[in-house]
């Protein structure tokens, strides 16, 4: 099961996979992530991928979410922050992500407010008091 949707003001794609996806279910998320890839082109596109009900996905699956990914990178997406909360799940996306190229722009997080927050303010420096 996936769900997307988008943040206009700020370019954020925020999508949720749970489970085990099958392939044709991941030809159809793939398809919606590049439609709203391309609705927000021009602009520094940020993705906030909550990922905590995923299973570990097949080869071919996990082949889909790179190509995607990759098509990211040469489509604007400057930032990606994943929630995931299985240590498995972690793995396999830390292998996919280096090979698409999107570690250089990942962040991990445990919980949703805070993925939000980077992707809206990205890094910033607290001023001492």
């Amino acid at each position: 099961m996936y769900q997307i949707k988008t943040d206009d003001n700020h370019a954020i794609i925020d999508f949720y996979l749970s489970g085990l996806v099958r392939d044709s279910e991941i030809d159809k998320f793939v398809a919606e992530l590049v439609n709203a890839t391309q609705r927000y082109s021009g602009r520094q596109i940020k993705i906030k991928a909550d990922l905590r009900a995923f299973s570990p996905a097949s080869q071919d699956v996990a082949d889909k979410i790179r190509h995607v990914q990759q098509f990211g990178l040469q489509n604007g997406v400057t930032r990606v922050a994943e929630i995931v909360e299985s240590d498995l799940v972690a793995l396999q996306l830390n292998r996919v992500a280096r090979e698409s190229g999107t570690y250089k722009i990942l962040r991990r997080f445990w919980e949703d407010e805070s993925a939000q927050d980077w992707l809206v303010h990205g890094d910033y420096t607290r001023a001492a008091s």
